[in-house]
């Protein structure tokens, strides 16, 4: 019967090991969620210059933006206190809590980079970013 308990002992410290591990890469990828988070972020808020300029005669066929797309604008923090909702032609974002100006001004800058503006609108106020940009 010992040598069983020293068996269940052996694997409750290779599941315990395990799960430390398993704790790592999960910090480690949450990491790396909201590093590709900023970097998104800032190729949708910084405009680039093209190369070459695009040839009249091809029209241009953007994917429109889904709720997914604007919400990976956000870092995670941002995004926790907004609320997203498709409204046909444009996402809206509205806070789920007060937002404070430092969160408002971060906020407003990820949306007017993607072509978004703020509606003022009292208690309706909102923020809202094409699906389409222009």
């Amino acid at each position: 019967m010992s040598e069983e308990k020293e068996r269940i002992e052996k694997l409750a410290e290779k599941v315990d090991e395990l799960l430390v591990v398993l704790n790592n890469i999960a910090e480690d990828l949450r990491m790396v969620a909201a590093s590709l988070k900023t970097i998104a972020v800032s190729r949708i808020t910084q405009p680039t210059a093209p190369t070459t300029p695009p040839k009249p005669e091809t029209p241009q066929t953007e994917k429109p933006l889904g709720i997914e797309d604007v919400k990976m604008m956000f870092p995670e923090d941002l995004e926790g206190l907004l609320n997203f909702e498709d409204k046909g032609e444009y996402v809206k974002i509205t806070p789920r809590q007060y937002l404070g100006a430092e969160n408002f001004a971060k906020i407003a800058q990820i949306v007017r980079g993607a072509g978004g503006d703020y509606v003022s609108a009292g208690k309706e106020s909102h923020f809202r970013v094409p699906k389409i940009r222009a």
